[in-house]
C-alpha cells in the first residue's frame, strides 16, 4: 500500500490542439503507452457522492487498485497492488480485495461488498518533464467516445497553475471546464442511459 498527494491541472483539447502539442514536444507514437482504467462504485454512487473514485488501472501488465479522495489541496490517492487473478476476480463480479482500500471504505460507511464494476476507459498517454512538473497528453476512449486532454502534474499548486495557464496561453488553447476522467465516463454513461447519444 502507498499513498500520495496528487495536484494536477487539466484541460480538454480539440484534436488539432492535441496534435499540435504532440508535435511541439516531440511525442511520437513510440513515446505513448496504453493504460486502461476500470471503474467501480456502488449502485447508489456512494463513492461519487463522497467526491471519491475507485479504479483498477492496468498498465504494462501490472494492476493497481486506487482510491482517490478529496483533500484540502488536490486528491489523496491510496494505491494497492493487485495480482492479475485478483483484478480479474473483481472485474468479473467478485468482491473487493481485502486491504487498505476496503478499510478506508468502511470508515466512509461504504460496505466493500456493495462495490461493483461499472466499465472501462482506455487511454493512450504521452508524458514529458516540463518546468519541474510532468506534462501529460491523453487520448481516451470510452463508451463510443474519444476525447483529448492535457494534464500538468506538480508538487507546488501555485507555481504549477501559473505554468499551466502560461502553456495554454502560449498555444492559444482556451480554458475549458474539464471534469476528471471518471466523471466524464459517468456523465457519458448517464447520457446513454437517458438515450441522448449526441456529444
Amino acid at each position: 500500500m502507498s499513498q500520495e498527494l496528487e495536484i494536477e491541472f487539466k484541460n480538454l483539447l480539440e484534436e488539432a490542439e492535441y496534435n499540435l502539442l504532440l508535435t511541439e514536444f516531440s511525442l511520437g507514437e513510440d513515446k505513448k503507452i496504453i493504460q486502461e482504467n476500470f471503474y467501480f462504485d456502488t449502485p447508489e454512487f456512494s463513492l461519487k457522492n463522497h467526491g471519491s473514485a475507485l479504479r483498477i488501472r492496468e498498465k504494462k501488465g501490472l494492476y493497481t487498485l486506487t482510491l482517490k479522495q478529496p483533500v484540502a489541496r488536490g486528491l489523496l490517492e491510496t494505491h494497492q497492488v493487485l495480482t492479475e487473478e485478483e483484478a480479474h476476480q473483481m472485474l468479473n463480479g467478485g468482491r473487493l480485495v481485502e486491504g487498505e482500500v476496503s478499510t478506508i471504505l468502511k470508515t466512509l460507511s461504504i460496505a466493500p461488498t456493495d462495490v461493483t464494476y461499472f466499465g472501462s476507459l482506455k487511454t493512450k498517454r504521452a508524458e514529458v518533464e516540463y518546468n519541474n512538473g510532468l506534462l501529460v497528453l491523453d487520448k481516451s476512449y470510452y463508451l463510443n467516445t474519444t476525447d483529448f486532454e492535457v494534464e500538468y502534474e506538480v508538487t507546488n499548486e501555485i507555481i504549477g497553475k501559473k505554468v499551466f495557464l502560461e502553456l495554454l496561453n502560449q498555444y492559444q488553447i482556451p480554458i475549458r471546464k474539464t471534469d476528471n476522467k471518471i466523471r466524464r465516463f459517468y456523465n457519458r454513461k448517464k447520457q446513454i442511459l437517458l438515450g441522448d447519444e449526441s456529444r
